[in-house]
């Protein structure tokens, strides 16, 4: 990256640094079981509500309890259900839609980080009814406050259920961006461990892997805070000490309630420090590719990490310090901790590549990961679009690699 581009982002990241302490950052209030919902919304005289789920948490299942208590005290619930993995702005026009046919008063995004980052971008559309979703990407594009909105997790992993950010995936580009607004902010946050029960392992381990992607580049960025390392450091020690135990037994509510509080303390230290050029790449992968976002920050983490060589050092040896690590120097600890991850990854069957990523889309890609990152992200190290298109490489499968060349 050209020097001139370098001041003007660490000069746009100070500002916001700087800005912290007087921005309308929040926490959602925790309820810890939906049966608590009912009683919040009659105190608000809301009785006719939006779910926004998808179909497999729906078909499994997991929204009947909700759906029963709200229908036991004459709350009426409409569901949407059509939410993807990577939702659309298709996806939100639905539901919006079928919010006001039904006259709903509140939303409630129900599932992982597709389903409540979809709820988010509903209730920004129905604050401004005559602006399209692309007019609201990037930062404070949404001012107006949206109708309350309350999270259910059921993967403890992306967050959501606490940052100011929806992901959304335009329906016609394929483009992928966050818009990021203080309104957004869920007002409450259901943290129930039996939400995530019935979980696949391989989904709590790529959610799991998420939470930790970004506590860490919360942590090792260059806006952090008191609270945000925190928190950080709080999300990484419950990360490690749970995830394995809750990947293996499913049951293990203890393991599960403490993998949903690191998402929360994760959640609410990015949503103020940022996160890196990690999530900039599994953003743009997820957008072309409808790769699961948790799956793809996994493998990118630790080349990132790797990347950022000496620039992280110091700070990543406090995380490795948090989980038990010892070593001689900040340099010894920090490399102990990327091989940490990549242990964790592989116990956790996550792959190092991704056969998806195609030679030939790389730089479209690596722009927009460019255009995301930068000048937003306070990163250790910047980089630019031709510098980020060596992570593309790094995990490309040698399969996709050589039928890109062939």
């Amino acid at each position: 990256m050209n020097i001139a581009r370098k001041i003007y982002c660490r000069v746009f990241q100070e500002v916001f640094h700087i800005a912290i302490p007087f921005l309308p950052y929040r926490k959602p209030a925790i309820l810890n079981s939906v049966e608590d919902l009912p009683k919040l919304f009659k105190k608000k005289n809301i009785n006719n509500v939006l779910i926004v789920t998808d179909k497999a948490i729906r078909g499994f299942g997991i929204t009947k309890a909700l759906e029963d208590v709200l229908r036991e005290n004459n709350i009426k619930a409409s569901v949407y259900d059509g939410t993807v993995a990577n939702p659309t702005t298709d996806n939100v026009e639905e539901a919006r839609k079928l919010y006001l046919a039904s006259g709903c008063q509140a939303i409630i995004g129900f599932g992982g980080g597709s389903s409540i980052d979809a709820a988010k971008a509903v209730g920004a559309r129905i604050a401004y009814p005559r602006k399209p979703l692309a007019k609201m990407e990037g930062i404070l594009k949404v001012l107006r406050r949206i109708p309350l909105l309350v999270a259910v997790p059921t993967t403890a992993g992306t967050g959501s259920e606490t940052t100011l950010a929806s992901v959304i995936v335009d329906s016609e580009t394929r483009h992928k961006y966050p818009i990021n607004s203080f309104p957004l902010i869920p007002r409450y946050a259901v943290l129930d461990p039996e939400t995530t029960r019935t979980l696949p392992p391989s989904i709590t381990a790529a959610t799991g892997l998420d939470a930790l992607t970004h506590a860490v580049e919360a942590f090792i960025g260059r806006s952090t805070t008191k609270e945000t390392r925190a928190d950080s450091i709080e999300a990484v020690k419950l990360i490690f000490g749970n995830i394995e135990k809750a990947y293996k037994d499913g049951n293990d509510m203890d393991a599960r309630r403490a993998m949903l509080k690191a998402a929360f303390l994760a959640g609410s230290a990015f949503t103020k420090s940022y996160v890196g050029y990690v999530h900039a790449v599994a953003h743009s992968l997820g957008g072309r590719y409808n790769t699961p976002h948790g799956l793809a920050n996994a493998v990118i983490l630790p080349y990132v990490l790797d990347s950022y060589g000496s620039h992280a050092w110091k700070r990543l040896a406090v995380l490795a310090e948090a989980i038990g690590i010892k070593g001689k120097s900040d340099e010894d600890k920090a490399k102990a901790f990327i091989d940490e991850i990549r242990k964790l990854e592989k116990e956790l069957r996550i792959p190092a590549t991704l056969p998806e990523v195609r030679e030939e889309d790389i730089d479209q890609l690596a722009s927009y990961a460019d255009k995301e990152a930068n000048p937003l992200y306070p990163v250790p190290f910047l980089m630019d679009k031709e510098e980020l298109k060596i992570f593309y490489r790094m995990i490309m499968s040698k399969d996709s690699s050589k039928t890109a060349t062939a």
